[in-house]
C-alpha cells in the first residue's frame, strides 16, 4: 500500500510542476500515468515539437521541458506509479481515499488531483477513403521525430495550433512544406499564424486554403494527396508524407465513473481553488473547464499553484500556512 499526501493522476507538465508547488508546503506527491514515462503528452507524442509560451523560454522543445521539470521535482522525491491506468476510487474513511489502478497498485490519500490533460485521446482522423492503407507508409496523425521529415516533400492538414507550429518548424527541415486548411482564417496565435504567412509569401512554404485533403494514393506507400479547392477545382499533389493535425479526441475512460460534474467530456470545477463537487478531489489542466478557459500549459500551472494551497488547508485545517517565496527561501530552504 501506498501512502501520501497528494494523489496526482496524471504525470503531464501540469501534474509533474504540481509536484513542486507542493513541495514548497511539505507536501508529498505520487502520480499515476497510464504512459510507461512521465511527461504526458509532450513526452509520448510531441517530444521534439517546439513551445513558445513558457516564460522564460523563447522556445523550448516539449521534451526538454519536461527534463526540466523532473529536475525542478527531484528535490522533494515524488513517487511514480506509471504504465498503470487509475481504475476506481473509493472512499475509505474521512478525508481519505483510496484509487486502485488497472494492475492491482492501491494507494491512498486525502486529497486527489486529476491532472490527465485530455484524459484517453485518441488522433482525430479526416474522413479520406483508404487512409488507413497509408498508415506509417507515408501517412502519421503525430510527428514524434522531425528527422524523419528531412528532405521530405510535407502535406500537413489543419488550421491549429499544432499544424502552425508544425508548419514553422518543418520549414526549416523538409525539402517542401505545403499547409492546407480548409478555411482563410486559422484558430492558432496570431503570431504563429503571422509566422506561417510570412513564410508563404516568402515561398518558404506552400500554402493552400479554403481547401480540404479528399484522397489518397500510391504503389505500397503514399505518394500523392488529392486536395478540392473552392477556388481552382481539384489537384494532386505530390508527397512523401501526409500530417493531418487534427487535435486529440478526448475519452475520460474511468474518471467519466467517479461521480464528478463532467461537461463535454470536461471535470467541472470552482476557479477558486478548482476543486470538484467531491470535497477532497481536484482537477488541473486541460481535463477541467469553467468559463473562460484556456488550454495552456501556463494555465494549467496556475491552477496547480491554487490547488495546492487548497488542499494543504484541507489536510490540516487548524495549521497556520506560511507561504514563501522562492525568490527569497530557494527550494532548498523547504526541505
Amino acid at each position: 500500500m501506498i501512502k501520501t499526501d497528494i494523489l496526482i493522476i496524471g504525470a503531464g507538465p501540469v501534474g509533474l510542476f504540481t509536484v513542486f508547488e507542493a513541495g514548497l508546503l511539505k507536501l508529498k506527491c505520487h502520480l499515476v500515468d497510464a504512459l510507461p514515462q512521465a511527461g504526458g503528452q509532450l513526452t509520448e507524442i510531441y517530444p521534439k515539437k517546439p513551445i513558445y509560451d513558457i516564460p522564460g523560454y523563447p522556445s523550448i522543445l516539449a521534451g526538454d521541458l519536461i527534463e526540466n521539470l523532473m529536475e525542478q521535482i527531484a528535490p522533494f522525491k515524488p513517487g511514480f506509479t506509471l504504465g498503470e491506468r487509475a481504475e476506481t476510487i473509493e472512499k475509505v474513511e474521512d478525508k481519505m481515499f483510496e484509487l486502485t489502478t488497472n494492475r492491482g497498485t492501491k494507494i491512498q490519500a486525502p486529497v486527489i488531483a486529476i491532472a490527465g490533460g485530455l484524459g484517453c485521446f485518441e488522433p482525430r482522423k479526416p474522413p479520406i477513403e483508404g487512409l488507413a492503407n497509408y498508415e506509417d507508409k507515408g501517412v502519421e496523425y503525430i510527428i514524434k521525430d522531425p528527422e524523419l521529415y528531412r528532405d521530405k516533400k510535407i502535406l500537413i492538414a489543419g488550421g491549429g495550433d499544432s499544424a502552425l507550429d508544425w508548419t514553422i518548424f518543418l520549414s526549416e527541415v523538409a525539402k517542401e512544406v505545403t499547409l492546407v486548411h480548409r478555411r482563410t482564417s486559422f484558430r492558432g496565435a496570431l503570431d504563429s499564424v503571422d509566422k506561417v504567412m510570412e513564410l508563404a509569401q516568402d515561398g518558404k512554404i506552400n500554402l493552400i486554403t479554403n481547401a480540404q485533403a479528399k484522397t489518397v494514393s500510391g504503389d505500397g506507400k503514399l505518394e500523392s494527396v488529392g486536395i478540392s479547392t473552392k477556388e481552382d477545382g481539384d489537384r494532386e499533389i505530390s508527397v512523401d508524407h501526409f500530417i493531418p493535425l487534427f487535435g486529440l479526441s478526448p475519452k475520460l475512460g474511468p474518471i467519466g465513473e467517479w461521480g464528478l460534474n463532467i461537461n463535454k467530456s470536461a471535470i467541472e470545477v470552482n476557479t477558486v481553488d478548482y476543486s470538484t463537487n467531491v470535497d477532497g478531489i481536484y482537477a488541473i489542466g486541460d481535463i477541467n473547464t469553467y468559463e473562460g478557459k484556456l488550454k495552456l500549459i501556463l494555465s494549467g500551472f496556475h491552477e496547480g499553484t491554487l490547488m495546492v494551497q487548497s488542499a494543504f488547508k484541507y489536510i490540516y485545517p487548524d495549521a497556520k500556512l506560511s507561504f514563501k517565496y522562492t525568490t527569497v527561501a530557494g527550494v532548498n530552504g523547504f526541505e
